[in-house]
């Protein structure tokens, strides 16, 4: 492993990114932007939510929505998310007062009521990579683990570090743990669900102040490690940059290889492909492109106010929002495919299933 970032070779630092397509449709709201997005697993459709009160679907083929599966909620949408195995759509947000969850069968249409006695919205969730679990942050600082089968409280209420402000939460790939990182990324603690204590944790003692981040962080292969923004340098004067991606040993919480450096603003967004090798990360003046396990820089766009960032389920494109109601969809440049992945013959989306488009009939009601 490298022992620091790299910059990208002269061919591909020339490289551009274009979007291929452009998803129009949500209301502009109040200067909010797409808050979420995520795509199904078959890489043809993708859900979206934003402060427009709508969670909408889109044909990715069509490059339109799909209208009839538009979910109109009671509040602005803050987080939506659909299972590795396609089976469910989680569509999450409320207001200040009162959180509003909706939980999707996909095959039969049902839509699930969780009885969540937290209060304020709900602005982070995680599905377990089983396919079992549903994990839900709500702004009173308590986050819940629900079985998505039985629509049952499974474990919680999880209350953080001095209860104070949790931004990010993310299931290991054996659904057997929880990360969760504040809002203001300077600390971060990994849970046990079984017996719901902290097994290991890194940071300062946590402290509101600060530019919040609800950036994602991730798992890496057999849960060895986790990849996240951290701002574990933090200033005397409590001021934040969330400039720095690091890769965190998931027993110890020690750094492991050289941090990801490059942005020189706040990172809004960060995606790593499921097999590790590709890392994208943006901010409001660019999206970079890193070969993960050897830290270097493949591309640095030109990309301005990014602030919501995912990568397809073959990782062959990325999509991202900007200070707006659109989304845009680029295909990845393919000499960084051919330098991430020689063999592109492979499929890059091994957890995801071949599934052949069973969602156009499905309305959320």
């Amino acid at each position: 492993m490298a022992s620091s970032s790299t910059q990208p070779g002269a061919t591909l630092n020339e490289l551009i990114l274009t979007p291929i397509m452009t998803l129009k449709g949500h209301e502009p709201f109040n200067h909010c932007y797409v808050s979420s997005m995520c795509y199904f697993p078959d890489g043809k459709q993708m859900i979206s939510g934003l402060g427009d009160k709508t969670a909408r679907r889109w044909n990715l083929r069509a490059g339109k929505e799909i209208e009839e599966a538009r979910e109109v909620c009671e509040q602005r949408v803050i987080a939506v998310e659909v299972s590795r195995d396609g089976q469910w759509i989680v569509i999450a947000g409320g207001d200040l007062n009162c959180g509003e969850l909706k939980v999707c069968e996909v095959k039969t249409g049902i839509v699930k009521t969780f009885e969540d006695p937290s209060r304020g919205e709900i602005d982070c969730i995680d599905i377990s990579a089983d396919n079992t679990l549903l994990a839900c942050r709500s702004n009173d600082d308590t986050l819940r683990i629900w079985s998505l089968d039985t629509g049952k409280l499974s474990a919680g209420p999880f209350r953080n570090y001095n209860g104070l402000g949790m931004g990010t939460v993310r299931f290991s790939r054996d659904s057997k743990k929880l990360a969760f990182k504040s809002i203001v990324a300077d600390w971060l603690d990994v849970w046990d669900i079984e017996i719901q204590k902290v097994d290991v944790r890194v940071g300062k003692k946590p402290n509101k102040c600060g530019v919040m981040s609800h950036v994602p962080m991730f798992w890496t292969t057999k849960d060895k490690t986790i990849v996240a923004v951290l701002d574990l340098n933090k200033n005397e004067d409590w001021t934040t940059d969330h400039k720095t991606i690091y890769e965190l040993d998931a027993l110890t919480l020690k750094t492991v290889g050289a941090p990801f450096e490059g942005h020189t603003i706040k990172i809004n967004g960060l995606a790593l492909s499921f097999d590790c090798a590709l890392l994208a990360s943006a901010s409001c003046l660019d999206i970079k492109l890193w070969a993960f396990e050897s830290r270097q820089l493949l591309a640095s766009f030109d990309v301005r106010s990014v602030n919501y960032l995912i990568l397809s389920p073959d990782s062959h494109q990325l999509a991202y929002s900007t200070l707006g109601s659109n989304i845009h969809i680029c295909d990845i440049p393919p000499k960084i495919i051919a330098t991430i992945w020689p063999n592109t013959n492979e499929p890059k989306n091994s957890n995801i299933l071949n599934v052949c488009d069973p969602y156009i009939h499905l309305r959320i009601h």
